[in-house]
């Protein structure tokens, strides 16, 4: 099964590896699928971004779903994605 893939903003990351991902149990992946959402689910990310020259290079991560357990500015989230080891990167690094 290919993974879902999700737009979502890495500027609003709750850890160095954790950012948010929606508020419902569904959410729309790039192609407007709508997705269930669930605990220990393998997406991937991305989020428009340029590269040191100013090109278009798209950020990409994987990660796996996992319920918002934060008390702070984000509690009104439910779904986190916990990125993998391979972090953040921009797509012509892949």
């Amino acid at each position: 099964m290919v993974k879902p893939v999700f737009l979502v903003d890495f500027n609003e990351m709750l850890e160095a590896d954790l950012v948010l991902l929606a508020k419902e149990d569904t959410r729309a992946d790039i192609h407007g699928n709508v997705v269930s959402l669930k605990e220990g689910m393998d997406v991937s990310l991305c989020m428009d971004d340029t590269d040191t020259k100013g090109r278009s290079d798209v950020l990409v991560a994987s990660g796996v779903i996992e319920k918002n357990r934060s008390t702070g500015w984000a509690a009104h989230v439910k779904w986190c994605c916990r990125i993998d080891l391979n972090g953040i990167r921009h797509h012509s690094e892949c």
